[in-house]
């Protein structure tokens, strides 16, 4: 998993009115959990960019006042109106310590379902992992080339891999809905028409014996 480098200022006050100082200097407030002891820093906006706003899992290499840890992140706090970020939990990496992390999920393939008009639905984005952290995956990918119009793959359809997905099994990740036009699947319909003609074929009653000419 590729690693961020943030270079943090240390916050020895953490009031409510402290954070906003920060904010307004163009920084993001944070706390990192997990080791000896919380502590709180604070590293301007952009140092985050390629950590938050990218398809991939990351782990964070934070360093402030000398002091050097791997992270990943816990929670995240957005402006409800700008989306600006504005506070981060991050989580301290310790090896031979389980963490867990929001795992992008990514789509592969284009679902025949689609292709015969039906609508993709993406339910969830990401999974909640739990793992080692050099076992920690960048991503999760499902192929959904045979989804067909009303299919879904769920949380128990993914095959893990060294690690643990704490989401419910019976939790849906992507669907295909039946959108207003679309075709049903060929196969199935071949399939259809054979059952309906095999049946029609193997009739087990006699043929009807022709009428005796009248005399």
């Amino acid at each position: 998993m590729k690693s961020v480098e943030i270079q943090g200022t240390l916050r020895t006050d953490t009031g409510s009115k402290y954070a906003q100082a920060e904010r307004k200097a163009g920084n993001v407030p944070c706390v990192i959990y997990g080791g000896e002891a919380p502590f709180h820093f604070s590293a301007p906006a952009l140092a985050f960019k390629s950590l938050v706003y990218t398809p991939e899992a990351k782990t964070a290499t934070i360093t402030v006042d000398g002091k050097t840890v791997e992270a990943v992140i816990q929670d995240m706090q957005f402006h409800p109106v700008t989306d600006a970020l504005m506070h981060i939990d991050f989580i301290q990496l310790i090896e031979g310590r389980a963490a867990t992390m929001n795992i992008p999920v990514v789509l592969n393939g284009q679902a025949r379902g689609v292709l015969n008009g039906g609508k993709l639905k993406m339910i969830l984005r990401t999974l909640s992992v739990r793992a080692l952290p050099n076992e920690m995956p960048d991503n999760i990918q499902l192929d959904i080339t045979d989804l067909t119009i009303g299919k879904s793959i769920r949380v128990s359809d993914v095959v893990p891999s060294g690690f643990e997905i704490l989401n419910s099994d019976t939790a849906v990740i992507v669907t295909v809905n039946k959108a207003r036009g679309a075709m049903e699947d060929e196969d199935e319909d071949e399939e259809g028409s054979a059952e309906e003609g095999s049946a029609e074929g193997s009739s087990d009653a006699p043929a009807e014996a022709p009428a005796e000419a009248a005399e």
